[in-house]
């Protein structure tokens, strides 16, 4: 087992539910696959979140997927957002091996999400803020901090319940950040719905990734997006 809900219980876990409800769990994953998973990570090329498919990823990824999509798993964050039976909700899997200075604008997730989760898998990471995961108190000051940033390091899980003022989202930063992204839809339309706009997605990031880095270049630090 990659990802052991008991973990969640250790007193390193911070859970709040101010100002809106979040998890940060640090060293969820074990030391001994910290080799695998980082050869089977996909590597697409571009910045920015993809759809998961199977086929991008090695074994030790395929397996960690279903282990965070799992009914058991999707409870247990459930349980600590404030959520019940989260399992019983479509899941939408997307994932990042890379990122450029547009990414990480302020925002609080849309109205399709019920929860959402980050499993980060970086070796390391600079001794910098940039690039590091911040909740936030409001959608204006990328310094609003409601908890310390966090450093997407190896096993570091967060997971939060969107509302309309779940605010996050980090400084600029252009480079490979490694991350695994599980969200809980309203509905099964809205699964597909995204699932359609993915797929799209995918096809203009690998055409137009060299103008994005460039029109991400000009953002500002408290750039927010809706």
């Amino acid at each position: 087992m990659l990802l052991d809900p008991a973990r969640l219980d250790r007193p390193d876990v911070q859970v709040s539910e101010a100002p809106f409800a979040f998890m940060i769990a640090p060293a969820q994953l074990p030391e001994a696959e910290r080799g695998a998973l980082a050869a089977d990570f996909p590597r697409y090329g571009s910045a920015g979140f993809f759809p998961y498919r199977d086929e991008d990823c090695g074994s030790s990824i395929r397996a960690l997927v279903a282990e965070m999509t799992s009914p058991a798993f999707a409870d247990a964050l459930g349980a600590r957002l404030g959520l019940g039976r989260l399992s019983e909700r479509p899941s939408i899997v997307t994932v990042s091996d890379a990122v450029n200075r547009r990414h990480g604008t302020i925002h609080t997730d849309s109205k399709s999400k019920i929860a959402t989760a980050l499993l980060y898998l970086n070796e390391d990471w600079p001794r910098t803020s940039e690039g590091c995961l911040r909740f936030l108190h409001r959608g204006d000051d990328i310094e609003a901090l409601a908890a310390p940033e966090i450093r997407p390091v190896y096993g570091t899980l967060v997971a939060f319940r969107r509302a309309d003022n779940s605010w996050h989202g980090h400084l600029p930063f252009e480079g490979e950040r490694r991350v695994i992204q599980v969200a809980w839809l309203t509905s099964a339309e809205e699964l597909e719905r995204k699932n359609r706009r993915g797929r799209f997605s995918r096809f203009v990031k690998k055409i137009v990734g060299s103008l994005d880095a460039r029109w991400g270049a000009r953002r500002g630090v408290n750039a927010r997006h809706d």
